[in-house]
């Protein structure tokens, strides 16, 4: 098994790191790529050094199976061709082939049968607010039919990246110095700060973020189901949590909806109020699955049903994903 990481010096492509060697992925060789900033870079996996190799438009993925990509929509378009030209898997961490007819989207708890149908050999990684959020609604579609989806998101500034969120604990530093604080990656300040705004505003008012949650909802799913979301900058550094409302074809029980949680593939069931005891993103950050809790039945609508979800946006929301996909994949002699 040989594999490569496209991006390996970003949040995400350490994430990589971290995770195949936390799982055990059975690989024989590792070839990362990076840009020309990057390159020449030295990382370890499993006690060995490899060096960041510049990624080309040349024959450097030949022989490879498996190619984790992770460094931005424009560099996955202009290169999908070079990286799957010998037969490469290519598992794509972009928003440039999600909603491409011949592309699956996959969540492996939900529709990982569809990673075996890849015509152009690309798979897509859902957005990181979409996999969590279909990991839980999976749950609940298995007993009965959801038909309608209300979301808000509180987002970390991890998912902006790893200079976002530098420039998130540098503003707080520069706030206790009495200095003003440098802003970069986001619209404003996100210290001490909210900003409803991810991704670009479209024509109906909904952000691009907003949009992905309902169109690859419905992809990933095959399914229906209209999403409404509002997606919101937080001032946490790691770890997305969501506040979900969801309408069912019948009135579910909050018991009915926990045992669902508690036997469903990548959940946490962690609901226990007398006890203040709930998902948080200060102690799910790292973690892999994705934590469910405050089930409540919704006193507006006798059919609605809502709950909070906490997960990490860089492991189950990117690269953990990844990996779980490539895993299926092998384990099903996909490859």
């Amino acid at each position: 098994m040989k594999i490569a990481i496209v991006g390996a010096s970003g949040a995400v492509g350490q994430e990589f790191l971290r995770v195949l060697e936390e799982r055990n992925f059975p690989f024989d060789e590792l070839i990362l790529f990076g840009s020309s900033r990057s390159a020449g870079t030295y990382y370890t996996c499993r006690g060995k050094k490899y060096q960041v190799r510049l990624l080309q438009h040349n024959d450097d993925f030949k022989g490879v199976d498996i190619a984790f990509v992770s460094a931005g929509a424009g560099t996955s378009r202009e290169f999908a061709d070079t990286i799957t030209k010998y037969g490469a898997v290519m598992i794509d961490n972009s928003s440039a082939f999600r909603m491409e007819e011949d592309v699956p989207l996959v969540v492996p708890e939900v529709n990982a049968q569809d990673a075996g149908r890849r015509p152009r050999n690309i798979i897509a990684n859902p957005n990181c607010t979409t996999i969590q959020m279909v990991v839980a609604l999976q749950a609940i579609e298995k007993i009965s039919h959801i038909k309608r989806v209300r979301v808000a998101t509180y987002q970390a500034a991890s998912g902006a990246g790893a200079a976002a969120m530098q420039e998130l604990c540098n503003q707080y530093t520069q706030i206790a110095s009495g200095e003003t604080p440098v802003v970069e990656k986001f619209a404003y300040q996100l210290a001490y700060n909210l900003i409803p705004h991810i991704d670009v505003f479209t024509e109906n008012g909904y952000t691009k973020e907003e949009m992905k949650m309902f169109h690859e909802t419905r992809k990933i799913m095959h399914s229906d189901i209209r999403v409404s979301a509002t997606c919101v900058r937080v001032p946490a550094l790691r770890a997305h949590s969501e506040s979900i409302w969801v309408e069912t074809e019948r009135p579910l029980s909050v018991e009915e909806a926990k045992e669902a949680f508690r036997k469903a593939d990548g959940i946490v069931l962690q609901d226990n109020p007398e006890r203040k005891e709930y998902p948080m993103p200060l102690f799910v950050s790292g973690k892999d699955p994705v934590y469910v809790g405050r089930i409540r039945k919704d006193i507006a609508f006798e059919n609605g049903l809502t709950f909070w979800t906490v997960g990490d946006q860089i492991k189950k929301g990117a690269a953990l994903n990844a990996v779980q996909i490539a895993e299926y994949l092998y384990n099903n002699k996909l490859l």
